[in-house]
């Protein structure tokens, strides 16, 4: 792997998010905003939520107006970014030593623009060389590759030149989709699922800094 552009996914590897909202959607969206079925939390892991209505209302009918659904997804980011996430062990020192290695970093998010922003101010993790939000593109979001693809195009380079750090099926689809190099990250909330898709799958924080810089 030689890639001078890195592009991390936020939500289950910068920010312990994906329990939180696995917990609101076994406590609201699974519960009371679908009309019948049991889906399972893979099914719209890393999706944009506005998308994830429009799935969950396709497969399994929705109980609630797409706008109660998007109110209901920005009340509880406010706890889950503002409150109760915690950076991925070592971050900051990571994307300041890929930086020093010449790399370019960026953020790669189906979360919206004020989400990401509450984690970049929480956590301090300015300066970034690109932050891109499912929002800021007029594509459908993760599984597709339309933003991985968009991002590499931000560099002015091809998907190939790119690495994705990826935690969820669907975003691990994406970014293989684009061609982009892939590195799996496994943490509690995604280990049991199967990441064979991507190239690469490191278990923590150690060892994706080994996979990104080189180091044993």
């Amino acid at each position: 792997m030689d890639a001078n552009v890195v592009l991390f996914d936020m939500d289950g590897v910068l920010v312990d998010s994906e329990q939180y909202w696995h917990a609101f959607e076994d406590e609201w969206v699974f519960a009371d905003a679908i009309e019948s079925g049991d889906p399972d939390h893979e099914e719209i892991t890393g999706m944009n939520f506005r998308e994830i209505y429009d799935y969950l209302d396709a497969e399994y009918g929705t109980t609630v107006t797409k706008d109660e659904f998007v109110a209901a997804y920005h009340e509880n980011s406010e706890g889950v970014y503002g409150e109760h996430v915690v950076l991925m062990d070592g971050a900051e020192e990571l994307f300041s030593d890929l930086r020093a290695a010449g790399k370019k970093v960026a953020i790669v998010s189906s979360a919206p623009q004020a989400w990401i922003s509450t984690v970049r101010e929480r956590f301090d993790l300015d300066p970034l060389d690109l932050v891109l939000s499912a929002d800021d593109i007029d594509r459908p979001g993760k599984p597709e590759p339309h933003i991985y693809e968009h991002a590499a195009a931000e560099f002015g380079v091809a998907p190939e030149e790119c690495v994705v750090i990826e935690d969820s099926i669907n975003g691990i689809e994406a970014a293989v989709r684009s061609g982009a190099y892939t590195i799996a990250y496994r943490g509690e909330q995604n280990a049991d699922l199967d990441l064979s898709r991507a190239d690469e799958i490191v278990n923590g924080p150690a060892e994706l800094r080994a996979a990104l810089l080189g180091e044993e």
